[in-house]
């Protein structure tokens, strides 16, 4: 067989944690990044009126401006920053566009770029298939996943192009402090570097605020924001996202993005105006369920013995599985085996996530008990 592959194909690896996705009907799952519920009536509505409308041409490759208009209301209502819907908000296929478009056209071949972990799977990921490097710099269990921002800096070379993070963090449901932000912007004016920020989960916090990085105006000059609807607006299938940035950053992402997919679905995009514009008493509703799911899950690690630094973001839990004896992957395999129950081994994360599974609570508080249950009754066995 003909396998004259580029090495860049070669050195990318498969998924560490999707095998523990597809799963039998069974199992319950609390393995999946995806919010249970299904995508609000206003956004359904919308979508339907595109294509009733035959809105269902390709866009203007930025995207609708209607979309990016109201996208730079929401941000500047939210958290003050300001981008101009015009030329400096870019409509992407999900943020996982935006994340490899952010970093491709910030790295040259053998450039690196610092990678707060542990963290979404696809961040090294991307920069591998642009050709870079990523260095790793772990947040500890022990010292809450905090960033440790002496590690930053001693990662730190001339070949190094930029910070990648994501707040509040898929896995940990860490929500960074602004004095974390404030010091890690720091850094970047110390050595001119960007910063690649994934706020994909803003809305998604509990008894907390969200930092938005580019609202610190002196770091706003060199920060790619990456946004979406997935999350908050229960929108996966839609595949709608942005990159925000000024205009003369989002030049390279905007060239890319052309070659590479042209516009983004049309009908999403509509769908997506109308779920920014109508929907916030649907994404406060959702909310309110995942903290109470996430404080079911807070107390069930308790009282089951497993260690855990609360989430106070996003709807990922990460507890502390080494007292039992087994590695994360052991214990995820023989979770799913004994007990039906699906998590993600926290190694599939990066460096800071070997001794952790992740627990996702975007599912019914129903199941969530269940698991619970089952997972007191495998670790009692151990």
């Amino acid at each position: 067989m003909w396998n004259k592959f580029s090495e860049r194909a070669k050195n990318i690896k498969p998924s560490a944690i999707r095998k523990f996705f597809d799963v039998p009907a069974d199992v319950i799952s609390l393995g999946v990044g995806e919010p249970d519920f299904d995508a609000s009536g206003p956004t359904i509505n919308a979508g339907i009126d595109a294509l009733k409308t035959g809105k269902t041409h390709y866009t203007s490759s930025f995207g609708v401006f209607e979309l990016r208009e109201t996208i730079s209301q929401h941000l500047y209502k939210k958290y003050g920053v300001y981008y101009h819907p015009e030329k400096e908000i870019l409509i992407t296929v999900g943020a996982s566009e935006g994340l490899y478009l952010a970093v491709a056209s910030l790295i040259n071949p053998g450039d690196e770029m610092i990678v707060i972990t542990p963290c979404f799977v696809s961040y090294q990921g991307a920069i591998i298939l642009a050709s870079g490097k990523p260095v790793e710099v772990a947040c500890k269990f022990e010292d809450n996943f905090d960033v440790d921002l002496k590690a930053v800096e001693a990662a730190i070379t001339p070949r190094t192009k930029g910070i990648l993070l994501g707040f509040p963090s898929n896995p940990t449901g860490k929500v960074a402090s602004r004095e974390t932000i404030e010091a890690l912007c720091d850094l970047a004016l110390k050595y001119d570097l960007a910063i690649i920020s994934d706020e994909i989960y803003d809305q998604l916090v509990y008894g907390v605020q969200h930092v938005c990085i580019p609202a610190i105006e002196r770091i706003y000059d060199r920060t790619i924001l990456l946004g979406g609807f997935s999350k908050a607006y229960a929108m996966t299938g839609f595949r709608i996202g942005y990159v925000a940035a000024p205009a003369e950053i989002i030049e390279g992402p905007f060239k890319m993005h052309q070659y590479l997919i042209m516009s983004a679905p049309s009908i999403s995009q509509h769908a997506a105006i109308a779920a920014m514009r109508d929907t916030q008493e649907d994404v406060d509703r959702m909310v309110a369920e995942y903290d109470r799911r996430r404080k079911l899950v807070v107390k069930g690690m308790k009282e089951i013995g497993l260690d855990m630094v609360e989430p106070k973001g996003a709807f990922y839990a990460f507890p502390k599985i080494s007292n039992t004896g087994l590695d994360c992957d052991t214990f995820a395999t023989r979770l799913l085996k004994e007990e039906k129950v699906a998590l993600i081994p926290g190694a599939g994360f990066g460096p800071g996530g070997e001794e952790c599974v992740r627990i996702s609570y975007a599912t019914s508080y129903e199941k969530i008990e269940q698991a619970l249950q089952r997972i007191d009754r495998f670790v009692n066995r151990l």
